[in-house]
């Protein structure tokens, strides 16, 4: 399941945590709002992406890949 969530947190996380957070509140309202802020596209080619990124998977046998 990380293969699919590994991109969708990097664009939350290059969006969210653009600036420095003072509050957990202040994070929570970011995440929030670039989760709202992720197009279909994005998605769309996360989830086309996802058989390469098996396939490496697999070829590292679990271990960590690029």
């Amino acid at each position: 399941m990380l293969l699919i969530l590994g991109p969708i947190w990097s664009i939350l996380e290059a969006k969210a945590c653009a600036k420095p957070h003072k509050t957990i509140e202040s994070l929570k309202r970011a995440l929030i709002k670039a989760c709202n802020e992720i197009t279909l596209e994005q998605l769309a080619s996360i989830i086309d992406n996802f058989p390469k990124r098996l396939k490496a998977c697999v070829e590292a046998k679990g271990r960590h890949f690029e």
